[in-house]
């Protein structure tokens, strides 16, 4: 009996774009992407941590692509998806949040020392820093959704 209910806690296929947690997978594409450009097309200074975001953009952006096809395709249905769920969301929130820290303080940094040579950089800096928190955003609302319905099941 206990399998009857861990069957359907999870969507596959086209259910995947009316479940409210997995809607935040393409919002996640989207902005973790921007961010991932942003902060490759400004100066990468050796002793800044420009390389953590970058790494995180990039991680998160793989794994979560790898997990939009694995719900897509319907490979979540064993009884351990949810928590598995809930796991790498939580993860990629304290990777973005460590990320978008970082990178506020680099731009803040940078931003003493503008000149007209340097306000492009500057502003792309100041974009990935605002769609890195809204990622960080995003991933969080779909940790706690994932976890409520990981409780659910």
């Amino acid at each position: 009996m206990a399998s009857t209910t861990s069957v359907d806690v999870l969507p596959t296929g086209g259910r995947i774009f009316t479940s409210i947690p997995d809607l935040f997978f393409l919002p996640e594409f989207v902005f973790g992407g921007l961010v991932w450009i942003l902060v490759a097309s400004t100066r990468v200074i050796s002793a800044n941590p420009l390389g953590w975001v970058m790494f995180v953009s990039v991680f998160c952006f793989v794994l979560t692509t790898l997990w939009f096809f694995l719900f897509l395709c319907g490979a979540n249905q064993s009884g351990i998806w949810p928590s598995l769920d809930v796991g790498y969301h939580f993860i990629a929130v304290v990777f973005y949040l460590s990320a978008s820290v970082a990178l506020a303080y680099i731009t803040v940094r940078d931003g003493l020392l503008v000149s007209d040579a340097t306000l492009k950089i500057y502003r792309l800096e100041i974009s990935a820093v605002v769609m890195s928190y809204v990622a960080t955003l995003l991933y969080f609302l779909h940790a706690i959704f994932s976890a409520i319905r990981w409780k659910r099941s």
